[in-house]
């Protein structure tokens, strides 16, 4: 990696990217109190009562964050694997709970170097962790691999490693039905598929066809492609913990 590549996360203060900025960010629209826009009221939370509650949701979603900081061996593997590549990982600086689109958990701003968690969709702690996860593996690349969304093919390729390391098993297979308990021979590769199908298409908004043409052709490469953690590890599982427990030996190891 370049060496002015492993100071991007520490010049890149939001304050900075946004008065520097000439061109619109891409995904505005999923996460619009991050570009000043006025927050939508959801009248259905409203009349619920749950409007309102946005400094008690981000209080709950920073907890759980900390938690999967401290405790979930994947966070800590990527947060080592981070450090270790020179690109310094502080939580007040790079994660940030707040209110987005009601159809997404979290996200990557490449701009800001943030992950983003929403605060009014990823409400409980396994919600949290399994973001935290995903966002993580899009930092990693944007750090590492040199990652541009605007590319479809670099986004296509990012979405195809973190369905792969953070999301699909045979038990999510099933539950989203690309995998039945007598046939899953493969399928866990079309679980990969579909989720980052869905993903590729919430942000660039072009038709299926064209996404999954793409994700088919990136997707021998960027589904082999397992760093920094190593493996598929199956839910419910020892394989995290395996995996913390190699980190040393790759520099990949972190405590907060």
């Amino acid at each position: 990696m370049k060496a002015d590549d492993g100071e991007k996360v520490q010049r890149n203060s939001p304050s900075e990217s946004q008065s520097s900025s000439a061109t619109p960010w891409e995904f505005e629209d999923l996460y619009p109190q991050r570009r000043g826009s006025p927050k939508k009221i959801n009248w259905w939370r409203a009349m619920w009562g749950l409007e309102g509650r946005e400094e008690i949701e981000k209080m709950k979603c920073e907890r759980h964050a900390y938690w999967a900081m401290r405790n979930h061996p994947l966070v800590k593997v990527l947060i080592g694997a981070l450090n270790s590549a020179g690109c310094e990982f502080d939580m007040s600086r790079h994660i940030s709970c707040e209110t987005c689109d009601n159809k997404i958990a979290g996200g990557f701003d490449p701009e800001f170097n943030q992950v983003v968690i929403c605060q009014n969709v990823a409400r409980r702690r396994k919600t949290v962790q399994g973001t935290l996860i995903h966002e993580l593996i899009h930092m990693f690349d944007y750090c590492v691999n040199d990652l541009d969304f605007k590319n479809i093919r670099h986004l296509a390729c990012t979405e195809i490693r973190a369905a792969n390391l953070a999301h699909c098993s045979i038990m999510s297979a099933w539950v989203s039905g690309t995998a039945k308990p007598w046939h899953f021979k493969g399928k866990h590769a079309d679980c990969v598929k579909q989720k980052a199908l869905t993903s590729v298409m919430s942000v660039k908004k072009i038709s299926k066809e064209e996404a999954m043409k793409v994700i088919d052709e990136v997707f021998p490469q960027c589904y082999a492609d397992l760093e920094p953690i190593g493996r598929q590890c199956r839910r419910n599982s020892v394989e995290p913990f395996l995996v913390w427990e190699e980190a040393p030996m790759y520099g990949y190891d972190y405590h907060l």
